[in-house]
């Protein structure tokens, strides 16, 4: 498992390291000139003064200048800022070690229990799995709710959608779920909720 690990880490070494510069700031599109680069590889830009490089990835091209697309806060960002591409595409941290722990978007633990360590890159893209190889959905999946139980099934490997409009329930429905379903793992994500309800969700 290291020795390929190891393997893996050397195909996608690139040891050269073309810097190119922002041209300009659209929204949340970033054009940039100069360095070498094809879709879905990523990059860091290098904001003015002392910041952090933000991770951006490559999106597009238009008119001879790279599309990039930031994954984090875009202060400091301006015309000039350097912009180093890496011949890899963008990846996620992943692992047993992430079990029972709450991280941000980009991966990083602000649960205020440390580093989070052990876990294997992994690329965010990744082949489709074959639908003929894919299992048939014949076991029913108990959720704990008697009401979905009885009324609206839901089988193992399913997928269900919840919609309704704001504040009737949908994460205190998603949070029943979670925590009375027969389920070894639950893999949580709150994506457009607010602040304030990440820990309410948690504690609740």
């Amino acid at each position: 498992m290291e020795l390929e690990r190891i393997k893996a880490a050397i195909s996608d070494f690139y040891p050269y390291r073309i810097h190119g510069k922002v041209e300009q700031v659209v929204g949340l599109v970033i054009e940039g000139r100069g360095p070498i680069s094809s879709i879905g590889d990523s990059a860091q830009i290098f904001p003015f003064g002392e910041g952090e490089p933000i991770e951006a990835e490559v999106v597009g091209f238009r008119d001879g200048k790279t599309l990039l697309m930031p994954l984090g806060d875009t202060r400091g960002i301006g015309v000039g800022s350097k912009i180093v591409t890496r011949k890899q595409s963008v990846f996620y941290y992943a692992g047993e070690t992430l079990l029972g722990r709450v991280i941000d978007g980009l991966g990083n633990p602000i649960d205020g229990k440390g580093e989070i360590k052990g876990r294997e890159p992994v690329p965010i893209y990744r082949r489709t799995v074959n639908p003929m190889r894919k299992k048939m959905i014949t076991e029913p999946l108990d959720v704990g709710i008697r009401s979905i139980n009885g009324l609206l099934t839901c089988g193992k490997g399913q997928r269900v959608g919840i919609f309704a409009g704001s504040g009737v329930g949908k994460s205190v429905l998603l949070g029943m779920i979670a925590r009375h379903t027969s389920a070894d793992v639950n893999v949580i994500a709150l994506i457009g909720e607010r602040g304030r309800e990440v820990k309410e969700f948690i504690e609740r």
